[in-house]
């Protein structure tokens, strides 16, 4: 496909959303034709984000107040919706009635069940009408059904970080769908761009801690996905950390293997080999080797003393765990060679 796609961004200065419009930028198959940010109205979006200058259509773009109205004359198909959740179900349920198709990257349309985002969010859902429609947008996974979606909701970046890995082996029951345990670390961008005491430099700096145990939202489309594919209800532990970098995630399973190491890799192997941005390696992952990238890297060790399998993967939370996904499934639907626009 050579057309040229319009798009709009819904949310362009928080730390997802500038690596939102970076990736869009360097796409040879968009025009951003609107950006808003309610702080940056009426301001440059070169001014606000200087990594973006030097690019004639980016130079001539002004930040405009999230207004539907104003958003629909821009004539864009496609919208980014990068906002928090509670925030982004109000943009897509007018958009979407417009026609327009929407790629949602908060957590409004990842549940299939309303009354479990009140459990885990603790809110109603605002437009529980659209949890049918929805897509969730793991390519991996759901690729047909992204194609012709009108509004995908792309995962969470610890549920993209344990689902890639785990799902192939719940499918082919080689591990039990009991006694998992996740441990994630993650990097402080994935608390997004906000002025919280925990979050100040000096806080997290040489420093590691866990947070949102027991119950971190993200357990709610985990357990949710991983029940799917083991066609039975499946619980977790799950443990997410805050490491001391700007980016990367790192997680770490722990398992009940039904099957030996061998066998594990080679379904693995089987399962990504022909996926862009899955790499199944004998090497332990390391966010070094992932951070500025869409890849996830993934491998497994069987632990003979202790008859416990434990899989390991590494990804970018602000890319295959946010934006980067999120124009992966973009290139789906607008039938784009899945990998451009995406860094190698």
């Amino acid at each position: 496909m050579t057309n040229t796609v319009d798009v709009g961004i819904v949310g362009a200065t928080g730390y997802t959303g500038e690596e939102l419009c970076s990736l869009l930028a360097g796409h040879p198959g968009v025009r951003v034709v609107s950006v808003t940010s309610r702080q940056h109205a009426g301001k440059s979006v070169t001014s606000v984000i200087p990594r973006l200058g030097r690019r004639a259509a980016w130079d001539a773009l002004t930040f405009i107040e999230p207004d539907i109205d104003a958003l629909l004359a821009s004539d864009a198909s496609f919208f980014f919706l990068a906002l928090p959740h509670g925030q982004a179900a109000g943009f897509a349920s007018a958009l979407h009635a417009a026609g327009r198709r929407v790629l949602d990257l908060s957590a409004d349309f990842r549940l299939r069940d309303a009354s479990v985002y009140q459990e885990f969010y603790h809110d109603v859902h605002p437009a529980p009408e659209l949890l049918r429609e929805a897509v969730y947008g793991l390519p991996e996974v759901y690729r047909d059904r992204i194609r012709d979606a009108r509004l995908v909701a792309c995962p969470g970046c610890y549920p993209t970080s344990i689902l890639i890995p785990l799902l192939p082996l719940l499918r082919g029951g080689l591990v039990e769908t009991t006694g998992i345990h996740a441990s994630c670390i993650s990097g402080v961008s994935g608390a997004g761009r906000k002025a919280e005491l925990t979050l100040l430099f000096a806080e997290c700096n040489e420093s590691v801690r866990a947070y949102g145990v027991p119950k971190h939202r993200h357990l709610s489309e985990i357990e949710q996905e991983l029940s799917l594919a083991a066609r039975e209800p499946v619980k977790l532990t799950f443990v997410p950390h805050l490491m001391p970098v700007t980016r990367g995630m790192h997680t770490t399973l722990f398992l009940n293997p039904l099957a030996g190491e061998f066998e594990v890799m080679r379904t693995l192997r089987a399962a990504y080999a022909d996926e862009p941005f899955v790499r199944v390696g004998d090497a332990l992952p390391d966010t070094k080797h992932v951070v500025g990238s869409n890849f996830c890297d993934v491998t497994s060790r069987l632990d003979l003393r202790t008859g416990s399998l434990m899989i390991f993967s590494a990804i970018d939370n602000l890319t295959k765990g946010a934006a980067g996904q999120a124009v992966q499934n973009f290139n789906i639907m607008a039938g784009f060679e899945e990998t451009t626009g995406l860094r190698s």
